[in-house]
């Protein structure tokens, strides 16, 4: 006999419905079920079915009577016992008792990695279900509150199902089941996130962000917002196919099988750290085993599969820095160049965040150190790393991998996979000779194969002589050297050359500048010493030298004339490519005298900037490794590619190395520098960087020079307090510009003249120089100072109560913003488009706005916008009447003023801070508000200092004493 319990309550002998009788009868039988097989007495069942009426136990005998007659014809019987009534009955024909014991048998097949098993026995269990547990029962009436409701557990069984059909690539059934759940539970994150997982398995992107959507509005309803695992699967439906930047599959992979059981045995585990750490000697072949995991792994992590170079050891190549890993994998995530923070920090914040409820697998292959590597680890549990390195990794690390040379055995048998069997047939003994020979190493290995496959006609006696005249190379590398030795001089002189790159990798076209050739000689040369697998090809046209093999080509001298070649390259192009990406910049480009016939040339902007993008990290190489003369050139052109995307920390860390012999070079770097760190809140250190900038172009005569550096030592006297002197200095920056005829630089000091006369309540006046910078600007195609110009020329038209005016101006900067791709703009429009409503009296569309500014916001690493979101909310909540928000708002937008000395903003919080807690009826806490924001005021040489006075003198209260 069976017992339905999930579900209406309901009992079966075999195809036969068995009737439970009227509701009191049904009530008495769940407690027996819930009791199966232990003993409750008629006093227990009265208790539980009719409380508060003793009386009733009578009626327990002719129920139980008619229970048992009921199921004579089942065999099922209910026992009468010195302590009551007893249930018996297997234990496995209750259903409720069936499903715990088939979501166990799944649990242990999951353990044992029998996945096939475990999702037939959720399937099993799951199936059981029939609607809420005992759904035509009063609860109350059958135990209440000590009846325990299974209802959850049947939601994790459906999560734990849905997810292992999609891990094991059954993507329609997850699909199918989601969509049912979804329907019931339109609110449930988890179903949401499955279905969306299983909807973009199936390549349904559309129907992934119709999901999500689904789920958003039912959870508005609630008040609540999509987590960010629903708001990272919609943005991977948005961008189309997950990310995989993993090379492609190692050829004739052999052997290592106890090497990649750890590692799929560590990703199918449940640590808290899931990674594996892959360690050895150089040409061991870890990444290679890294690569070969990853690719088997691809269905267990089918949100991505990210690959990072870490340099750790290559040969004249700096350890990539942290910022830089995490800003190639953000990228790979698919986060916008400027909306990568500038700050380790909150990379690593971001990174995370983007990862979390995504199934993603991080390759981090030739690690420097623990300390390198930290960071880059991913936190959520359902995401995977592998690192490889030549040291030992950490011990809280899931699993450590430690490779040996290869087993003489499978060295031999990855010779003979590589060459063929009838190359060596019955040449064992002789094959065993060659693989000792290479170290039993798989890249040795992997050459001496290749080498043979050239050769049709070479025997492998004659390979095997050719390795023996390697003379003094370690046995290691004989097989390097044979190999080397066949190539004709050009050939050879490429292999030297790439020993010495300053990067990581080169395109073919960088390649003809560093060898001195044309590009199609270049390429056939490429492609020699690639099908020989002394090189590879890791995209089309770009190669680079495995560190194993870049080991034997570093030792040999540096051929100076070969990298001048290529740093001209670099230098020449890139010069080319900010022209045109940046033209508006070209006044204050530093001139490149150099020559390069292989430079590239640019007519549009995208592909100026794709070639700047995809060079970025050979020219911060660069810039590391050259010459004074080629490294501050290159820093400062590629400075406004950093400035665009609000990098400045990355930019800063490559820059500290450059040792600049002039004036002219070291006035560029220091006014860029100034640049920088103004933007960092560092307003003191910009403004004495800006000051030796300007005395160095004042004695060289640079008047281009000399402007720039008036407008950063304005920008950042102007964050310092000292409005007066910074006005002076925008003017007389602006009358430089205009002797040059700098259109960019004129149109950026009217811009900020401006904003210094909208500090002291000249709205009018500002209003007129905004306008006037907007023209130039939007003359010469400056799409992202003309929107700056556009926000701020709203801004006063606000204070002159011209709202109507004012909004098209800021959705016009919005819009230039979204074009650009700048979240900063796009920030600084969406909040002046709130003030504009809340002075409108539109709260509610005020409030969205904030929130909308605060989301493009998220990740930008930018002071001086942060504190505008603070304090232009904090209004906002201060006129919805939520006063405590506001406070705790004025005393964010002090903490960062404190932390970046900007006087102009410490102004707001302070008497921001002094309303809010006078309206509060904390008056003695705001009297110290009120004299700073006085004594602020008075500093500034503002208005507001006797408005505040006045405002004092008229309160009865603590706040109006002096």
């Amino acid at each position: 006999m069976e017992f339905r319990m999930l579900g209406p309550l309901e009992a079966w002998h075999g195809e036969t419905s068995v009737p439970l009788g009227d509701l009191q009868q049904r009530f008495i039988l769940v407690v027996l079920l819930l009791n199966a097989n232990k003993p409750v007495s008629a006093e227990r069942i009265t208790e539980v079915v009719w409380p508060d009426q003793p009386e009733r136990r009578t009626l327990v005998r002719g129920y139980i009577n008619k229970l048992r007659k009921a199921f004579e014809p089942t065999g099922t019987s209910i026992e009468t016992t010195a302590t009551g009534y007893v249930l018996r009955v297997e234990e496995d024909d209750i259903d409720i008792v069936r499903f715990d014991r088939l979501r166990g048998e799944a649990a242990q097949a999951q353990q044992d990695n029998d996945q096939r098993k475990a999702i037939d026995r959720l399937r099993e269990a799951v199936a059981l279900w029939r609607g809420r547990f005992l759904e035509d029962i009063d609860i109350d009436r059958v135990g209440g509150a000590d009846v325990f409701i299974p209802d959850e557990t049947y939601h994790d069984a459906l999560g734990d199902l849905a997810e292992l059909e999609l891990v094991t690539g059954d993507h329609r059934s997850a699909r199918d089941r989601m969509r049912r759940a979804v329907r019931t539970s339109p609110d449930n994150q988890k179903y949401a996130e499955f279905l969306m997982r299983a909807l973009i398995a199936d390549g349904d992107q559309a129907g992934a962000i119709r999901a999500f959507d689904t789920a958003a509005q039912a959870l508005a309803e609630s008040g609540i917002e999509p987590g960010t695992v629903l708001r990272n699967l919609a943005e991977r439906a948005r961008r189309g196919e997950p990310v995989s930047s993993l090379p492609s599959r190692p050829g004739g992979f052999t052997g290592r099988s106890e090497e990649l059981a750890k590692v799929e045995a560590a990703a199918a585990g449940s640590d808290e750290r899931r990674a594996v750490w892959i360690s050895g000697a150089h040409g061991t072949g870890k990444t290679g085993l890294a690569v070969e995991a990853a690719h088997r792994l691809r269905h267990r992590f089918p949100d991505g599969q990210l690959m990072v170079r870490l340099n750790g050891f290559t040969p004249n190549v700096a350890p990539m820095s942290v910022s830089d890993a995490l800003t190639q994998l953000l990228t790979e995530l698919g986060v916008p160049a400027e909306q990568i923070p500038d700050t380790v920090g909150r990379k690593a914040t971001l990174y995370q965040t983007r990862l979390y409820g995504t199934k993603t697998l991080v390759v981090l292959d030739n690690a420097a150190s623990p300390d390198q590597v930290r960071p880059l680890l991913p936190e959520t549990p359902d995401c995977f790393a592998v690192v490889t390195s030549r040291r030992m990794g950490e011990p809280d690390i899931t699993e450590h991998v430690r490779l040996a040379p290869m087993p003489p055995a499978d060295a031999s048998a990855l010779f003979q996979r590589l060459t063929g069997q009838a190359r060596v047939r019955g040449r064992t003994a002789d094959v065993a000779g060659l693989v000792k020979r290479c170290g039993y190493l798989p890249v040795s290995i992997t050459i001496a194969a290749a080498l043979l496959r050239k050769h049709d006609r070479w025997s492998l006696d004659h390979l095997l002589g050719r390795m023996d005249d390697s003379g003094a190379w370690r046995e290691d590398g004989a097989a390097i050297h044979a190999s080397y030795r066949e190539l004709d001089v050009h050939q050879q002189r490429v292999f030297r050359l790439f020993g010495h790159l300053p990067g990581p990798d080169v395109d073919v076209v960088g390649a003809a500048a560093l060898i001195g050739s044309d590009v199609a000689t270049a390429r056939k040369l490429l492609d020699d010493l690639h099908e020989v697998c002394l090189l590879e090809e890791v995209a089309p046209d770009r190669y680079q030298m495995l560190n194993s093999i870049k080991e034997y080509t570093a030792l040999e001298p540096r051929d100076l004339d070969a990298v001048t070649r290529l740093l001209d390259f670099y230098l020449v192009t890139l010069a080319n490519a900010v022209s045109v990406a940046y033209p508006f910049d070209r006044t204050v480009h530093p001139p490149v005298d150099r020559e390069s016939p292989l430079s590239r040339t640019f007519t549009s902007q995208d592909p100026a900037l794709a070639w700047i993008t995809a060079e970025r990290d050979n020219l911060m190489a660069a810039i590391r490794q050259a010459e004074p003369d080629h490294a501050w050139r290159l820093a400062a052109l590629i400075w406004r590619h950093f400035n665009t995307a609000n990098r400045f920390d990355d930019w800063i860390d490559a820059v500290k190395s450059v040792r600049v012999d002039d004036d002219f070079g070291r006035a560029h770097l220091l006014s860029r520098l100034s640049t920088a760190n103004d933007r960092r809140g560092r307003h003191a250190e910009a403004l004495d960087l800006a000051e030796q900038a300007l005395a160095l172009f004042t004695r060289l005569g640079d008047v281009p020079g000399e402007a720039a550096a008036l407008c950063a030592i304005a920008v950042s006297t102007m964050q310092l307090g000292a409005h007066g002197e910074a006005a002076r200095h925008y003017e007389a920056a602006l009358t430089k510009y205009e002797q040059v005829g700098d259109l960019r630089g004129q149109g950026h000091a009217l811009s900020l003249l401006g904003y210094l006369n909208e500090q002291h309540g000249r709205y009018a006046v500002a209003v007129r120089q905004h306008e006037a910078s907007a023209r130039i600007l939007r003359e010469i195609g400056h799409l992202q100072g003309l929107a700056h110009a556009l926000n701020n020329l709203g801004a006063n038209r606000q204070h002159l109560g011209m709202i109507d005016e004012a909004i098209p101006d800021h959705l016009e900067a919005h819009e230039i913003a979204l074009e650009l791709g700048d979240s900063c703009v796009a920030a600084y429009a969406l909040t002046n488009i709130a003030d504009a409503h809340r002075l409108a009296g539109r709260i509610p569309e005020a409030v969205h706005h904030h929130d909308l500014a605060a989301r493009a916001a998220t990740g930008l690493a930018d002071a001086e916008l942060q504190a505008r979101l603070f304090r232009d909310r904090a209004a906002t909540e201060t006129d919805r009447g939520d006063l405590r928000a506001a406070l705790r708002l004025y005393q964010s937008l002090l903490d960062v003023a404190g932390g970046t000395g900007n006087r102009t903003h410490e102004s707001y919080g302070e008497i921001g801070a002094a309303r809010t807690m006078h309206a509060l009826g904390r008056h003695a806490d705001a009297v110290p508000h009120w004299d700073a924001a006085e004594a602020v005021y008075r500093e500034l040489d503002q208005p507001e200092a006797d408005e505040v006075r006045l405002e004092r003198a008229v309160l009865t209260c603590a706040c109006g004493q002096r």
